[in-house]
């Protein structure tokens, strides 16, 4: 399924909003990153959160926005915080991730299609790529198009690659301000 045309968020999906991470309270942060629900599904989570870990977290991701210009965002649901992902330069691919608070699970497809249509728009950005660990299921990236690239090696860890084209919006304007809807 192309992103430009199939997952949009729609009702029932609440508002999705991106902001910075900075933006949002470390408590809120750290309870987001201590759930051992979502460890299951980030084997390079690991353990020991506190907030020292949660601002040196924040800063290496604004510290991304800084170098790249692109980075994490934290994403808020009808104003709530639901979550942190975007893009990540890693060597020559650009890296999307999302990981989000169990309640808000069911938001990843709208969030990923809400992302890829904003990149599509603010960056000549034409192909990302993600990874999932092999216990996830191949479902949600072949509904996407997304095509699978083989297995890969991170921080030690078996993921299987995937990538995805950006489709191009036809103009490229860069948001002003901090907030990027």
């Amino acid at each position: 399924m192309n992103v430009s045309r199939g997952i949009a968020a729609q009702p029932p999906y609440p508002e999705l909003r991106f902001v910075r991470l900075s933006d949002i309270d470390p408590a809120v942060l750290l309870d987001h990153m201590s759930d051992r629900r979502i460890a299951r599904h980030l084997p390079l989570l690991g353990a020991g959160w506190d907030l020292e870990r949660i601002a040196a977290f924040v800063q290496a991701k604004e510290q991304c926005w800084e170098r790249d210009g692109l980075g994490h965002w934290a994403i808020l649901a009808d104003q709530a915080y639901a979550g942190w992902g975007g893009f990540q330069k890693e060597r020559d691919d650009w890296d999307f991730g999302l990981v989000l608070r169990p309640e808000y699970f069911s938001l990843g497809s709208p969030i990923f299609a809400q992302a890829i249509a904003w990149l599509g728009k603010h960056r000549q950005i034409r192909e990302v790529t993600f990874l999932l660990p092999p216990t996830r299921s191949t479902r949600v990236p072949e509904r996407f198009g997304a095509v699978f690239r083989g297995e890969t090696l991170y921080g030690g860890t078996a993921f299987r690659k995937w990538s995805i084209a950006v489709p191009p919006s036809e103009t490229i304007d860069r948001p002003a301000g901090r907030n990027h809807e």
